[in-house]
């Protein structure tokens, strides 16, 4: 498979087919899962609730998931938002939202493209 779309959005995907085991189509699937995650939308809902405990869920669930994906740029804002969030900084954290929606927004169209050409 040809990475070098996901490498240009910010996805080490080879980094990530090691940690699967070498197993391109599994990571590939899991790509797909990714798109149909509902933990960016519970993330938007409860900031616009002000919902800090299901804000920080939701956002500790994206990092893990970014992490296993080898999403790097998308881990590290969702890193940084969970510390802000554990260290009760919620306007901070909140600030984040733009970035973190434009490099997401990034990542799923650039996920999307690449699985249409696979």
């Amino acid at each position: 498979m040809n990475f070098d779309l996901l490498k240009n959005a910010g996805i080490d995907a080879e980094d990530a087919v090691k940690r699967f085991m070498g197993n391109e189509s599994l990571y590939a699937r899991m790509l797909r899962k990714f798109l149909d995650d509902s933990n960016y939308d519970e993330l938007v809902r409860a900031i616009a609730e002000k919902s800090e405990s299901e804000a920080l869920t939701a956002s500790h669930t994206l990092k893990g998931l970014c992490g296993n994906l080898s999403m790097t740029e998308l881990f590290r804002l969702f890193s940084e938002q969970v510390a802000l969030f554990r260290a009760n900084d919620w306007e901070k954290a909140c600030e984040m939202m733009p970035e973190i929606t434009e490099n997401y927004n990034k990542i799923t169209q650039t996920i999307t493209t690449w699985l249409e050409q696979q």
